[in-house]
């Protein structure tokens, strides 16, 4: 697959997958330049969240396993060894504030998942 680069915002779209390789409300990692990215399509909002797969709390590569949720309308996924939980669109752990998790900009053209680097 080709990379589509976009200079107005100067985000370089990678191709990550097809979408029928994401569980609806689940998720699952890619291998991009060398970095594990969880992908997480959260069917029941009609929305996809891309975040780093590490959870910093224990250096794990386990979200792309965690569940997924909401806490207040802000969606969110658990690690699923310690429970930490971090906010899908901001990174920001909403149970610990001494974590976070970088998020990247995702968008599905047709039926490949697309993550901005």
């Amino acid at each position: 697959m080709e990379t589509l680069t976009i200079h107005k915002d100067e985000i370089t779209w990678h191709p990550a997958c097809k979408t029928d390789h994401i569980p609806e409300d689940g998720g699952a990692c890619v291998l991009l330049g060398g970095r594990q990215i969880a992908i997480f399509n959260f069917a029941r909002r009609g929305e996809w969240y891309a975040t780093d797969n590490e959870c910093p709390h224990r250096q794990q590569m386990a979200l792309s396993r965690g569940m997924i949720g909401s806490q207040s309308d802000e969606p969110k996924v658990a690690c699923p060894f310690h429970k930490k939980t971090f906010s899908l669109k901001s990174g920001n752990c909403l149970n610990d504030d001494g974590y976070k998790i970088a998020t990247f900009p995702i968008k599905v053209v047709g039926d490949i998942v697309y993550i901005g680097l």
